[in-house]
């Protein structure tokens, strides 16, 4: 889905969180340049493909490669404590899909400041969450007929749920082969490479960068190598509203698994704001 007027004030929330947490000494400078940039996007493209260009400027700007790096680190330091706790206390490949989905409330934009005891708060009520898009029955009967499945991962410490998923994933069909695909370079809080292997996602699935600095999974500017994989795979599971944004007009079996975050994003798939959603691509139509 190309950008959506609604999201220009979150983009620009979203700069100015930027600057401040990055420590930018000149932030009237850096918001000069994001406005000349602005000034000529091409707003066909969709939101994460301008996204990741604008955090490339702010990265540069400020000569920093990786300026959200503690907070990635400690996110996934504070769900891979948890990770054997949550792996007893789910019973199901259903509770798992729920646990996976209310992980992607994870987010440093602005307009979505949760914090520690917010996620905890989820967890502690997971039971009377209900999903409001539920093809969670759709998706276990294709993971037990597929051979190959491509995992897109989105943010930190998050990516320790995914984890679990794909544990679940490999208990169904044991014989499925299993792809994690991380972001190709930093940006804003999504998992790289450097995270996917940290909280050990290798145990279960072959873990690959989609070569892209982009927010979400833009197709056009992907590496050749996660193309074919991306092609060749029986399922795409896609996590978050960034991966929702990007390849929301592709013709593959997708399933979308996201907390709906924002009114845009509510209008555009008929989900309620703070929905806990598990979308079939090919039941969208």
């Amino acid at each position: 889905m190309k950008m959506n007027k609604q999201c220009l004030p979150c983009l620009v929330n979203q700069v100015v969180k930027m600057a401040s947490m990055t420590g930018c000494l000149d932030q009237d400078e850096l918001f000069h340049q994001f406005f000349a940039y602005m000034s000529q996007v091409d707003f066909t493209k969709t939101n994460p493909e301008i996204i990741g260009e604008v955090f490339a400027m702010v990265k540069a700007y400020i000569h920093h490669d990786d300026p959200y790096y503690q907070l990635r680190h400690d996110y996934n330091q504070m769900f891979l404590k948890q990770l054997n706790q949550l792996d007893n206390q789910i019973h199901s490949f259903e509770e798992t899909v729920k646990y996976a989905i209310v992980g992607n409330i994870i987010d440093f934009s602005p307009l979505h400041q949760n914090v520690k005891q917010d996620v905890t708060k989820y967890f502690q009520n997971i039971d009377q969450l209900s999903l409001t898009i539920d093809h969670i029955e759709d998706l276990k009967a294709d993971i037990k007929t597929s051979s190959s499945l491509l995992y897109l991962g989105d943010n930190c410490g998050e990516i320790c749920l995914d984890k679990l998923l794909l544990k679940r994933i490999k208990d169904i069909n044991p014989d499925i082969t299993l792809y994690f695909a991380t972001r190709g370079a930093t940006v804003v809080n999504d998992s790289i490479l450097e995270d996917a292997y940290q909280v050990g996602i290798d145990e279960y699935a072959t873990i690959v960068s989609n070569g892209d600095s982009s927010l979400g999974t833009v197709l056009s500017r992907v590496s050749e190598e996660f193309l074919e994989i991306y092609h060749k795979v029986d399922i795409v599971i896609a996590k978050g509203q960034a991966n929702f944004e990007s390849l929301s007009e592709e013709k593959k079996n997708i399933y979308f698994l996201l907390m709906v975050k924002c009114g845009v994003i509510s209008q555009y798939i008929g989900a309620l704001e703070k929905s806990l959603v598990c979308l079939s691509q090919r039941k969208r139509g």
